[in-house]
């Protein structure tokens, strides 16, 4: 398939900038893959499609987003991919002319170094003299589609209600939906993936093949293979719950109590082994996310539908509205 197939146009004022007051007030499109029907919905009443009583299990992911974006002292910006000590981080870098070889760089009080430029893919290596202070100069890495920087508020709603393990670049979206209210009557279970710089990258390739995915870690806990194993039916939050689950089913026949590296990539033609269900928000254009949803639910069924939110002017992205695929 190309990568054009997965194409549609957004009229940009449905694009959300900015979330709602009440993070259970979205609207939620109802995805029936079997009949091919299209529901429309209030995410408060998820409950009403989800049965602890037939089997039914949520795994959410439960990362949470830390400040990765850095601003130096010069003017330039570094993204914290990975810190591989708290003073020696992998960084995306811009511009990258100015991070050679040798060259420092300074945030704050601490001062940086570059001492290594990955081959594979231009990544810069920076040993700094001291920590830096994430509190003072710490950003948020909101999409770029936001088109703003993060402001104070982005510090609570940009996180979910159950995150607790720090290490994403990126919040896994699916699940600002919820608020303790909403969660507590639903059954659950929690995966960890720390969502990468993978979030960011367009497609480039024209076959969709050809397309390279970035690694991300993922943990899935005794206590979640088990819920996982014993339910009937299976219900990710988001694409990151689903690829850690299809990752382990994938590499040990089953979801067993796992950790490790992930850069599997879900389009259509994927063979499923865990979800019966999937909720998730509305994605970018020609994105791996929206690969990924077509391989769950048909990529016919569910470019229809993302023509259908546009007509009913659903709001998009990371802070918009979400579909429930049942």
């Amino acid at each position: 398939m190309l990568t054009s197939d997965f194409d549609y146009h957004l009229p940009p004022e449905l694009i959300a900038s900015e979330p709602l007051t009440e993070r259970s007030a979205s609207r939620m499109m109802v995805l029936h893959r079997d009949a091919g029907r299209i529901e429309h919905r209030m995410f408060r009443e998820i409950g009403e499609f989800i049965s602890r009583e037939a089997g039914d299990m949520l795994v959410l992911n439960d990362t949470r987003v830390v400040p990765a974006r850095y601003f130096t002292n010069q003017g330039y910006e570094v993204l914290r991919l990975e810190p591989q000590t708290p003073t020696r981080w992998r960084c995306m870098v811009k511009p990258g002319k100015k991070f050679r070889l040798g060259h420092t760089v300074s945030i704050g009080e601490a001062t940086g170094t570059v001492v290594d430029i990955l081959e594979d893919n231009g990544d810069r290596i920076i040993e700094f003299d001291r920590v830096v202070d994430e509190s003072k100069h710490g950003h948020l890495a909101l999409p770029h589609y936001m088109g703003r920087d993060d402001q104070p508020a982005d510090r609570e709603r940009y996180q979910t209600v159950f995150a607790r393990s720090e290490g994403s670049i990126a919040a896994p979206t699916a699940g600002l939906h919820f608020t303790p209210e909403v969660l507590s009557p639903l059954p659950r279970t929690f995966v960890t993936l720390h969502v990468g710089v993978g979030t960011f990258q367009p497609v480039k390739v024209e076959n969709i093949a050809d397309h390279k995915m970035h690694s991300e870690m993922y943990e899935v806990p005794a206590a979640t293979a088990q819920a996982v194993q014993s339910a009937k039916r299976v219900i990710p939050v988001g694409t990151t719950a689903l690829r850690t689950l299809e990752t382990v089913a994938r590499d040990h026949g089953k979801v067993i109590p796992a950790h490790g590296s992930t850069d599997i990539f879900i389009h259509p033609g994927f063979e499923f082994k865990v979800a019966g269900g999937l909720l998730t928000n509305f994605h970018l254009p020609k994105s791996t996310l929206i690969m990924l949803v077509s391989a769950f639910a048909g990529k016919e069924l569910v470019m229809q539908a993302y023509e259908e939110a546009i007509r009913e002017r659903y709001r998009f992205f990371s802070y918009g509205d979400c579909m429930l695929i049942v």
